[in-house]
């Protein structure tokens, strides 16, 4: 077996809507993050959640620093991560949407720790901000987990091909 190690990189950058397109393939859960940094609550709906270490639990997700929400998870020490079930797609679309106030319409309420969760999510997980990296036009935030609370069971929502589906 012959082991390429010197591989040459292109010279010219992926085109982004190809890149874009590339992912649409990828069929990925749907969370919403929530977060109040102090000017209210605020939140994005994100598909690019990772698990990164049961021990300690920490886990990923990527914002665009162009949106709304970029501010707030800067400035904020905790967020709540939602995983969505079946039955939240108006949920996603919502907190997807720029311009509007995603919160107004919700069911929502605070931990006794401040931060804003939504009503109903299959789980949810209150983590501490431990990392912020800059990463092309995005941020990657790592957050340790610090509580979570599982709902009933039931499907998850899945994002693919620039649609929610589910299982």
């Amino acid at each position: 077996m012959t082991v390429i190690t010197n591989r040459p990189f292109p010279s010219t950058p992926v085109d982004a809507a190809l890149f874009r397109q590339a992912f649409r393939r990828h069929a990925a859960g749907v969370a919403v993050v929530t977060t109040d940094a102090g000017r209210g609550p605020a939140g994005v709906t994100v598909t690019s959640l990772a698990s990164l270490s049961a021990t300690p639990p920490l886990l990923s997700f990527s914002v665009s620093a162009s949106a709304s929400v970029w501010p707030h998870l800067r400035d904020a020490d905790t967020a709540v991560v939602h995983l969505l079930g079946a039955d939240h797609t108006e949920v996603a679309q919502t907190f997807a949407t720029s311009g509007i106030d995603r919160f107004a319409g919700t069911r929502w309420r605070r931990l006794p720790t401040g931060e804003p969760v939504l009503d109903g999510a299959a789980a949810w997980l209150r983590i501490s901000i431990e990392h912020r990296h800059p990463a092309g036009g995005s941020h990657l935030v790592i957050g340790r987990v610090e509580e979570t609370e599982l709902a009933g069971s039931g499907g998850p929502l899945l994002y693919h091909d620039g649609t929610y589906h589910v299982l």
